[in-house]
């Protein structure tokens, strides 16, 4: 298997590629793990986009932290929602970070994050933070602990890494 190496110059062209991958990854699921739940409309591979490119937003945090966690963000929920691999071409250090963040179940993720990376607790967190965005459809019961759990990362993640715009969202719909 032949890995690419992202460069800085053409980080965003190579992850064109990436983008795609996920829009057809998520397209090729069944249901609603092909849809996001509030609406039953919007695609889901909308959802890591926007967990990537918010993550790209963060200039404070180190440029190979934003790099390679968009590109985690990006395949984050590749092996737990569709039927695609994840690609050959992605570095150690993401498909280490894409692990770090796959879990069978949110009980597990809740328990088991924390002997995680704080890498991979800062990329949970904007996971959380798009899925309280639309959690209209989350019951009241599933609502508190996921408001719950989003508090304890966000708290953890200003810890690490200080105020960051993604904290300040948290702050202010939580």
């Amino acid at each position: 298997m032949v890995r690419l190496k992202y460069h800085k110059m053409n980080f965003f062209y190579i992850m064109e590629k990436d983008i795609v991958y996920i829009i057809m990854a998520h397209g090729q699921s069944e249901g609603v793990k092909s849809v996001r739940r509030w609406d039953h409309k919007t695609p889901y591979s909308i959802h890591p986009i926007w967990c990537a490119t918010m993550l790209l937003h963060e200039t404070s945090l180190p440029e190979d932290l934003r790099q390679d966690g968009s590109l985690a963000l990006l395949y984050h929920d590749i092996l737990e929602d569709t039927p695609f691999p994840l690609p050959c071409w992605l570095s150690e250090r993401v498909l280490g970070l894409v692990n770090e963040m796959t879990f069978r179940s949110f009980q597990d993720e809740i328990e088991m994050i924390w002997g995680r990376s704080k890498e991979a607790r800062l990329l949970k967190l904007y996971d959380k933070t798009s899925n309280l965005l639309d959690g209209a459809w989350m019951e009241v019961e599933k609502m508190g602990k996921y408001t719950n759990h989003t508090s304890k990362l966000c708290e953890d993640v200003e810890r690490n890494y200080g105020e960051l715009n993604i904290t300040k969202v948290v702050r202010a719909i939580i």
